[in-house]
C-alpha cells in the first residue's frame, strides 16, 4: 500500500476547467459556422467574444495542468514533496512532546512531522470542505497507516479559531493554508495558531506571504518579538530553496516564505 497525498491543484478543479473550456469552444463553432439563425453582424460579435474566451479559458486549463504535474508527488518535480519535508526540517518535538498541523489536507506535512520526531506525537486538523473533496479525514489515516507512522492522529478543525486552549503544544506547522481563507486578515490567522503553541515551542509556517496577501511580514516579525518570542526568521523559498524566482511567478506563487523559530 502506498500513500496517497493527492495533489495540492485538485483533479476535479481541473475537470470543470476543462468542461467549461468545451463548452466555450462548441458555442465558438457555433457560432462561427452559423449554427444560430442570427444576422450576419451579431454573429461575428459573438464569434469574437467565443473565441476570446476560448483562447482565456484554454490558456487557464494548460496553466492548472501545469500546476497539478508540478505539485504532484508522482512526478519528476515532486515541488510539493521538497515542500513538505523541507518545511517537517524545522519542527522539533520533545520526548512525549505534541504538535499541531493546521490545514493538514491530506496529512503529507503531519506525517512527515510524525516521522521526524518518532518520540512525540502530530495532530493534524482541517475542516476538509467541498472545494477540496479528494482530501478527508480518512485519507489522512491512510496515508499514515500506509507510511507506517503511528504517532498522527487527525480530526476536524477551524483554522479561523482552534479548538485548544493556549500553549497546548510543542511545535505548530502548517502549508499553503491561509492564503485560501478570504475575507481575512491574514496576520491574525498566523496569531490563532501561534496562540496554541507553547513557551519554547518550535513553529514552521508555509504560505503565499506576499504583501498584498498579508500586508508587511517583516513589520509582523518585529511584533512577535515585541511580544517574547526567542527567535522569528522570514524565509523566501523562492530563491532556489524550493523554487526559483521564475517558477513561482509562473505557477503563481509569488511571495512563499516560510515563517520559523521558537516562541
Amino acid at each position: 500500500m502506498k500513500p496517497d497525498y493527492k495533489n495540492w491543484m485538485p483533479k476535479e478543479m481541473i475537470a470543470g476547467i476543462a468542461a467549461g473550456t468545451a463548452a466555450v469552444a462548441i458555442l465558438f463553432l457555433l457560432f462561427v459556422l452559423g449554427g444560430f439563425p442570427i444576422p450576419e453582424t451579431p454573429r461575428i460579435a459573438f464569434s469574437i467574444i467565443f473565441g476570446i474566451g476560448l483562447i482565456g479559458m484554454a490558456a487557464l486549463l494548460f496553466w492548472v495542468i501545469v500546476l497539478y504535474r508540478a505539485f504532484g508527488y508522482g512526478g519528476r518535480r515532486q515541488m510539493a514533496r521538497q515542500i513538505i519535508e523541507g518545511t517537517a526540517a524545522y519542527v522539533k518535538l520533545p520526548e512525549g512532546g505534541r504538535g499541531l498541523d493546521v490545514g493538514c489536507g491530506s496529512g503529507a506535512l503531519t506525517i512527515a512531522c510524525a516521522k521526524k520526531n518518532p518520540q512525540a506525537a502530530m495532530l493534524g486538523v482541517d475542516r476538509w470542505g467541498k472545494e477540496y473533496a479528494s482530501f478527508s479525514k480518512t485519507v489522512c489515516e491512510n496515508n499514515a497507516k500506509a507510511e507506517g507512522v503511528l504517532n498522527a492522529t487527525f480530526q476536524q478543525g477551524n483554522a479561523l479559531k482552534l479548538d485548544f486552549p493556549d500553549e497546548t503544544f510543542d511545535a505548530v506547522t502548517s502549508n499553503y493554508v491561509y492564503h485560501n481563507i478570504a475575507g481575512q486578515d491574514r496576520q491574525e490567522l498566523l496569531l490563532e495558531t501561534l496562540r496554541v503553541l507553547k513557551k519554547g515551542g518550535t513553529f514552521a509556517l508555509h504560505d503565499i506571504m506576499s504583501e498584498a496577501k498579508y500586508g508587511d511580514m517583516e513589520a509582523f516579525v518585529n511584533r512577535l518579538y515585541s511580544m517574547g518570542y526567542e527567535k522569528v526568521g522570514l524565509i523566501d523559498i523562492t530563491r532556489g530553496m524550493f523554487m526559483s524566482r521564475k517558477e513561482a511567478k509562473w505557477l503563481g506563487l509569488a511571495g512563499s516564505a516560510l515563517l520559523t523559530g521558537t516562541k
